[in-house]
């Protein structure tokens, strides 16, 4: 079966299976994982096939994916392309993850790999305060107005708003919500409404003791329609706790109302991310 044929045939499925989805006894709700890493640093830890037999394990029913270096993203595509979404960073390894915005290779690095593969989005990047000023930001905001991509950036409130000034039209997904606390997510959202926002690695400050935070559960039922969850594999020990993880955050999904829930377990990457990427599914500018 051709790799075309494999995405359309597994979306169907996944529709089926998400359209006849209830939040049951258990709680056990599909999600959209929004922060996949399967960087070179796991490559002699997990293949991509039992990596996608994690992924499917803990339930994550679609996953946007980010590596250094993108070989390892398109591994788990070529694997699994009904789960995965691909998403491009400009640092080809985590010793650039910062001094990349000065690295006058990444602009030419992004344009030839958007022009050979298929993404959903720009990053993770990350990039904080006037750094999100210079040339390599500009011209990736560019970048994602020009291919219809939305950016996926690990910064600080400061640098998101640089780059809504760059451009008010882009599409932005704040991974971890900035690590900002409820106040401030809630500010930018209602400032921003192309402003999404992810909470992975968010669990501990979310689940307080007793149960979802006051805070946070004002902000999730607000903005439920524009959060995401996401586990943040950025080390190979985040791929052994991958199924932990799930039931952690489906611990606090509960606590919402169902309609909440449902929007930020999987509608919203559904709808910010998978659909975008499957209408594009023949660039016109793609390598035949």
């Amino acid at each position: 079966m051709s790799r075309n044929a494999k995405i359309f045939a597994g979306a169907a499925l996944l529709l089926g299976a998400l359209q006849g989805t209830v939040l049951g006894a258990e709680g056990d709700l599909p999600l959209f994982d929004a922060h996949i890493h399967y960087s070179k640093n796991t490559w002699d830890v997990l293949s991509p096939a039992q990596a996608v037999a994690k992924l499917r394990a803990a339930g994550i029913v679609r996953a946007l994916v980010s590596s250094s270096s993108d070989e390892g993203t398109q591994r788990l595509y070529d694997t699994a392309p009904d789960l995965v979404i691909p998403a491009l960073r400009p640092y080809r390894d985590m010793a650039h993850q910062w001094d990349w915005v000065r690295d006058e290779s990444v602009i030419p690095y992004l344009e030839h790999r958007i022009r050979a593969y298929r993404y959903g989005a720009i990053g993770e990047f990350h990039v904080d305060g006037p750094d999100a000023e210079l040339p390599n930001i500009r011209a990736i905001v560019k970048l994602a107005r020009q291919y219809g991509l939305f950016l996926y950036a690990h910064s600080d409130a400061d640098a998101v708003e640089r780059m809504f000034r760059h451009d008010p039209e882009i599409t932005i997904l704040w991974a971890h919500g900035g690590f900002e606390p409820p106040d401030i997510i809630d500010r930018m959202m209602r400032r921003y409404p192309r402003l999404w926002s992810e909470l992975s690695l968010r669990g501990a400050e979310l689940a307080e003791i007793g149960g979802l935070g006051s805070a946070w559960r004002e902000l999730l039922i607000r903005h439920a329609d524009r959060m995401l969850t996401g586990s943040d594999t950025y080390v190979p020990e985040q791929w052994l706790v991958l199924e932990d993880d799930a039931r952690a955050t489906r611990t606090w999904l509960r606590e919402l109302p169902l309609a909440a829930a449902r929007r930020i377990a999987y509608e919203n990457g559904e709808k910010l991310i998978t659909q975008p990427f499957r209408r594009a599914a023949v660039r016109p500018w793609a390598s035949p």
